[in-house]
């Protein structure tokens, strides 16, 4: 992996011991306060922040709250016949870097993978440790790990299509790791995505899609785009099991509360990825 991305990784994993000391402190800690719990320098500490969100450390705080779920569900909130009209053209760089996905078949997912060839490696993300798998036409898996641990993650994905085989090959992936987490320095072609699921799923994961990044919708939302309104369990269900992480953003999902509701691969990383993504957006 390069260099840009690694110390990304290196980041996400300072990011995530400031959310658990904020979460322990419960109030607005200061520049100084904050760098003295992480045993940083403040000035090294802002330099870290800079670096990853480009915002300070006040700023960040108030996207990782509990309450900003809240606050982007009132101020940020897409309904998805309206990001129908966008479409993955949007506003959101993300979206950018992926320009077509395909599914297979209702029967070719009912042979739970068999026949199919799953590459497979191990990179560093802006969120940690990402386990990124592959076919022939696309990513079709990617989890992290800083949560769940290693073993853990690919367990997961492995055993969503426990027919298939898997030969692990990072270098036949890379250029789509790289697309997918936005490596700058990279000449970059654009990220095919190959969606393994059922045909509610599938229809669940499309939804997803049309949210723009920085903006958040609810699961009832969801069922309403896909045409089921009283499915909101199933697409809960639905929105759970998206293999492609970050790149199929369920993290966007909300409960209509404003609660963040689940996170697969732990809530820590997914309110590191909506604060990302807020400060990313200038919100």
């Amino acid at each position: 992996m390069n260099m840009q991305t690694s110390e990304q990784g290196y980041h996400y994993g300072v990011m995530r011991r400031a959310i658990e000391v904020i979460d322990q402190g419960g109030e607005m800690l200061s520049l100084e306060e904050l760098a003295r719990e992480m045993d940083m320098s403040p000035a090294h500490f802002q330099r870290l922040f800079s670096r990853w969100v480009g915002v300070s450390p006040k700023k960040y705080q108030q996207y990782l709250a509990l309450g900003h779920a809240k606050a982007l569900l009132h101020d940020r909130f897409t309904t998805l016949d309206a990001a129908h009209s966008v479409g993955l053209s949007g506003g959101g760089r993300l979206h950018d870097l992926f320009m077509r996905w395909e599914s297979m078949s209702p029967g070719e997912y009912a042979r739970k993978g068999n026949g199919l060839v799953i590459y497979w490696g191990w990179f560093e993300s802006p969120f940690g440790p990402a386990l990124v798998m592959g076919t022939d036409k696309g990513i079709c898996g990617i989890g992290f790990a800083a949560e769940t641990g290693e073993a853990e993650a690919m367990e997961d994905l492995i055993s969503r299509w426990p027919q298939a085989e898997f030969i692990e090959d990072p270098m036949r992936l890379r250029p789509w790791v790289l697309s997918a987490f936005g490596a700058e320095s990279e000449k970059r072609d654009p990220t095919p995505l190959y969606l393994i699921g059922s045909p509610l799923q599938i229809k669940v994961w499309e939804a997803l899609l049309r949210i723009p990044s920085g903006h958040v919708t609810t699961y009832s939302e969801i069922a309403e785009a896909i045409g089921q309104p009283r499915a909101v369990r199933a697409v809960g269900t639905a929105v759970g099991r998206n293999p492609i992480s970050w790149l199929i953003p369920c993290h966007r999902a909300l409960r209509k509360s404003g609660g963040l509701g689940g996170y697969h691969w732990g809530l820590p990383v997914k309110r590191a990825l909506l604060a990302y993504e807020a400060a990313r957006s200038g919100l």
